[in-house]
């Protein structure tokens, strides 16, 4: 294999960098990420449906979530027919830890549940930004190349809404001090081994 490729960017607010182990695990098996990350972005999407029905007043969270949860609908279906183009179908995978060990540190009492909300959903979009950019950069398929590169914008720009609305809701520096502990904790989850190959293991 060639010499991996990192972006030169910094994804911010994200203290790991993806290793070497999972980039090559990833680049190995193709089709099985691709669907894991059609199974990501419907997930995403209900997510963003989720807080909107959690917080039906909250004062224009559902016209900031709603073009989220379409586009993230619209990114799925894309990745479907990209799939069927291939004689490929979706199928169900199991799915890594990182989810829902991540959703764990979300507390029960509001507003701190609202907060830490954002922030997972944030953090996850970050991830995905990060994984997504390595994948265009490294993959030898053309055509996966640049559906990759088609969903990184996306995914870098649901992260700023996340943080946007975490920032704007809440103070700034209760904010940023809770975004960090949380992305230690995205360190260990990450940290843990799950050797199958998922947009994030």
């Amino acid at each position: 294999m060639s010499v991996l490729k990192r972006p030169a960017f910094h994804i911010k607010h994200l203290k790991t960098l993806s290793s070497d182990k999972w980039i090559k695990l990833a680049l190995s098996n193709p089709i099985e990420i691709l669907i894991d990350h059609a199974h990501c972005e419907r997930k995403a999407a209900g997510i963003a449906i989720q807080l909107m029905f959690r917080y039906p007043s909250e004062p224009n969270l559902a016209e900031v979530l709603s073009p989220i949860a379409r586009e993230e609908l619209e990114h799925f279906e894309k990745i479907l027919y990209f799939l069927k183009d291939k004689g490929i179908q979706l199928r169900a995978l199991k799915p890594p830890p990182y989810g829902s060990e991540l959703t764990k540190n979300v507390r029960k009492k509001e507003p701190l549940r609202m907060l830490d909300s954002f922030l997972v959903a944030g953090i996850i979009e970050a991830r995905s930004h990060e994984r997504l950019s390595i994948l265009a950069l490294n993959s030898q398929d053309s055509s996966s190349k640049h559906l990759y590169e088609s969903l990184l914008e996306s995914e870098a720009r649901h992260f700023g809404i996340y943080w946007q609305l975490a920032q704007t809701k809440f103070d700034k520096e209760d904010t940023l001090k809770r975004l960090n502990e949380l992305i230690k904790k995205e360190e260990e989850i990450l940290s843990n081994t799950f050797i199958l190959p998922r947009i994030h293991s």
